[in-house]
């Protein structure tokens, strides 16, 4: 299948930026919040490297907001990422 844009970021793929892209168009925050917990996921597991960043909410929820053509919001997705970190045992300031 031919697509008329490029991959926006290739660790992380064009299923997830897809997937992304169709999170925009749920209609509440608590639609979105189960997928927007996959689609962090999906990132975290592309980008190793940002596990530990101090600033890995910002890093995570920029690239999700341009993997959904800046349809998502990057607040909504900081609070996932800070949730996800918090159910783990990651304590941020």
């Amino acid at each position: 299948m031919r697509y008329d844009t490029t991959i926006t970021d290739r660790q992380v793929g064009r299923n997830a930026e897809l997937f992304a892209q169709s999170l925009a168009d749920l209609d509440s925050k608590e639609e979105r919040y189960p997928y927007l917990r996959i689609l962090v996921s999906l990132i975290e597991q592309a980008h190793p490297e940002w596990r530990q960043a101090p600033n890995k909410a910002e890093q995570v929820a920029e690239l999700a907001e341009e993997l959904s053509n800046g349809d998502l919001d990057t607040d909504e997705v900081e609070e996932v990422v800070r949730v996800r970190d918090e159910e783990r045992g990651y304590h941020r300031n």
